[in-house]
């Protein structure tokens, strides 16, 4: 599942807000997402109210992202609750995966950076005023000096480098024990997709690639990446870690993996598996 956008939702900034109609709401409590446990089964549920105050929950401003199943959705973030409730479940994102379908799991991404973004952007940078949503788009201006602020989107490039039968991966000191991963890191003003591909292998790894092919990409809204992954093929030098970026990297091969791979929701392991898919297929 590479968060693609669910073939049920269609995004939208405008809606048509009916007093008595319900919606489904995407409330979080700094980065947890409230749902709820039915009749304590393992099924969870988005809330599907008319207001968040119908739960006991008071919300700052919230955000209209768009409708799914024609059901209109909404984004907050808590300010204060009156209860709370026994079948109130607060969860990081990363926890929810495999629990809330795939597409509500998508939506929750996008609401949780929408979510974060009119928190953070409450007011102007340049000159210190209460910002004002505008009209048709997302996006916050300031009334006084006219500067917009869009979202947060922050492109950062994964690569995935073959050499004949085998492929690079490295590992993070932040990494749990064990697990290696594809090379990554955030592009830089100025720079094409490509440029910061070449510019990061070279500055964590010491070696120079080519042949650089788009494999997917995928939002990860942790809290505000833009995950562009790509293949590329192996072209000179000798691995030279950079110390404060890498703790370890190495050529492995369909026999020869690591003890971890990264978890299933993460492109970077849909960029592994499809190398070793790749690997595995007999020659023509």
């Amino acid at each position: 599942m590479i968060f693609s956008t669910p073939q049920k939702f269609i995004p939208a900034t405008k809606g048509v807000r009916l007093a008595s109609a319900k919606a489904l709401w995407f409330i979080f409590k700094k980065n947890e997402l409230l749902v709820i446990q039915k009749d304590k089964s393992e099924e969870l549920e988005i809330p599907n109210v008319t207001d968040p105050s119908e739960l006991g929950i008071k919300t700052g401003p919230h955000q209209f992202i768009g409708y799914y199943d024609e059901q209109p959705c909404y984004t907050a973030v808590v300010t204060g609750m009156t209860t709370e409730q026994d079948s109130f479940i607060w969860s990081g994102l990363r926890s929810l995966f495999g629990k809330l379908s795939d597409e509500l799991f998508s939506i929750s991404g996008r609401a949780y950076q929408i979510a974060d973004w009119r928190r953070s952007h409450q007011y102007c940078g340049s000159c210190g005023t209460k910002n004002t949503l505008q009209d048709g788009e997302r996006c916050l201006v300031c009334p006084s000096c006219g500067q917009l602020h869009y979202p947060r989107v922050s492109p950062a490039i994964m690569v995935m480098i073959q050499k004949d039968e085998e492929f690079l991966l490295a590992r993070s000191p932040h990494f749990i024990p064990g697990m290696y991963s594809a090379l990554a890191g955030f592009s830089e003003p100025g720079e094409t997709l490509e440029e910061t591909v070449h510019r990061e292998v070279y500055e964590e790894v010491g070696i120079r690639i080519k042949n650089i092919r788009y494999f997917a990409s995928q939002p990860w809204p942790f809290p505000h990446s833009l995950m562009i992954a790509f293949h590329a093929d192996y072209e000179s030098g000798e691995i030279n870690i950079d110390p404060n970026e890498i703790e370890d990297a190495n050529w492995f091969s369909v026999n020869k993996l690591p003890n971890r791979l990264p978890g299933l929701i993460s492109i970077s392991r849909k960029l592994i598996d499809a190398t070793l898919d790749q690997l595995k297929r007999p020659l023509v």
